[in-house]
Order: structure tokens, then C-alpha cells, then sequence
């Protein structure tokens, strides 16, 4: 079992930059996928942002050019988020699928950006 705890939220006004990142409780070598996802109020939750063990990034067409995921080592993930706008409002989660298919989530963090 793995616990990934996300930190970095926050308020911000549009325009703006946060970092979000995702610590793993303990080290992760090998994997299919990290991402990012998020969920807005009153809607689903989606992925913004993803990384495949080979390093290949893939984005949502939303936030594609502002967002970048990274993974710093093999216990830490961030998700930088720049040109922040009102509607990438939303709670913000890590997830991690391992080689066996096992699949992890953080416990979110809110992000809020004001117009």
C-alpha cells in the first residue's frame, strides 16, 4: 500500500501560479501512470494531466500549455499549474496506477482561483 498526500493549494487570483505536490509514502520505482485530476463543484472528476512510466505527458485540452506535471524523484510528483483561471477552480488529486493495476488516490486539495 501506498498513501500519496497532496499539498500546495490554495487561493489565487486569475493569472496566477500554484504548485501542487504529491508525496508518496514510500518510493516508487516502477508504474504505468501518475496523474493529476481534479473536480469542480457539481461536477465529475476529470484528469488534467498525466505521466506514463516511459515519460510521455498527456494534458487536457483545458489546461494544455499552462499545466505541467513533473515527477521530481521516485517519491514526489508536482503539478505546476500557471496562468491560473477562475474555472480551474476545483479539488485536486494524485493517483498512481502501480504495474499490477493497483490504483491510489490522495486525499485532494482545494485550489481556488478568483476573477
Amino acid at each position: 500500500q501506498v498513501q500519496l498526500v497532496e499539498s500546495g493549494g490554495g487561493f489565487m487570483q486569475a493569472g496566477g501560479s500554484l504548485r501542487l505536490s504529491c508525496k508518496f509514502s514510500k518510493r516508487i520505482v516502477n508504474f504505468n501512470n501518475m496523474a493529476g485530476h481534479r473536480q469542480a463543484p457539481g461536477k465529475q472528476r476529470e484528469p488534467v494531466a498525466s505521466l506514463t512510466r516511459g515519460g510521455n505527458t498527456n494534458y487536457a485540452d483545458s489546461v494544455k500549455g499552462r499545466f505541467t506535471i513533473s515527477r521530481d524523484n521516485e517519491e514526489l510528483v508536482n503539478l505546476q499549474m500557471n496562468s491560473l483561471r477562475p474555472e480551474d477552480t476545483a479539488v485536486y488529486y494524485c493517483y498512481v496506477q502501480g504495474l499490477l493495476g493497483d490504483t491510489y488516490w490522495g486525499q485532494g486539495t482545494q485550489a481556488t482561483v478568483s476573477s
